[in-house]
């Protein structure tokens, strides 16, 4: 099964930009892992990309879907940033939000941590959306707001879960492997992509764009638009 990807990363007007992800593919196999870091003197930064690099560099060792295993690559990951946080105490306010996709054969499993979102389309519709670990999706699941108001909610920047954390950080898992089909597509993004796009105006770039880069860069310029506007 062919693989096409594409990334884009834009520090949004700041100076730093906290956001890393990467891939690594192996033949039947791949993972895909975007993260968002949180917290000053360059904290989220470094978090971020040890998230990425930890997660990714657990696959490589172990590519099993089984739960106890995914669990344990962002379990990792905390470790690492735990680690970092004793080893460098200005950085022990750093704290990162990740999401990651990982592929084996035909099957497909995912994990998230915080707001970072993956969003699973088949058929040119949204099959599957994640559920972020924030104060407004538990007013949401209350039937306080709508979805759609999570978008600029004045505390929507609060969260519940990260990596890095004090306590347990509860990775969730999306449901059981996932068997894929010719023309399935992810989107895996940070906060600063969702709040700006639309998930009707994901679809709607999807069934106009005949690959990844396309698609992406389709959406790009929707973000631009609308948070220039």
């Amino acid at each position: 099964m062919e693989i096409d990807t594409a990334y884009l990363s834009d520090p949004g007007g700041r100076e730093i930009n906290q956001d890393d992800g990467g891939s690594v593919e192996n033949g039947e196999t791949g993972a895909w892992v975007i993260a968002d870091g949180l917290g000053g003197h360059k904290g989220g930064e470094v978090a971020s990309t040890l998230a990425v690099e930890t997660v990714l560099d657990a696959f490589r060792a172990n590519p099993d879907l089984d739960a106890d295993v995914i669990e344990s690559h962002v379990e990792d990951a905390h470790e690492t940033i735990l680690q970092e946080q004793e080893e460098t105490p200005e950085r022990s306010s750093m704290r990162t939000t990740i999401v990651a996709l990982f592929r084996n054969g035909t099957n497909a499993r995912w994990v998230h941590v915080g707001d970072a979102r993956l969003y699973h389309f088949r058929k040119g519709g949204i099959q599957f959306q994640t559920k972020d670990h924030s104060v407004p999706q538990t007013m949401v699941a209350a039937g306080e707001i709508s979805p759609d108001e999570i978008r600029f909610h004045e505390d929507r920047s609060r969260l519940l879960r990260a990596v890095g954390q004090e306590g347990e950080i509860r990775p969730e898992l999306g449901p059981e492997s996932v068997s894929l089909r010719s023309g399935d597509a992810f989107l895996l993004c940070t906060d600063g992509f969702w709040e700006y796009v639309t998930e009707t105006q994901m679809e709607v770039a999807l069934a106009q764009s005949s690959g990844a880069d396309e698609w992406l860069g389709r959406m790009e310029r929707m973000l631009h638009r609308r948070a220039e506007g």
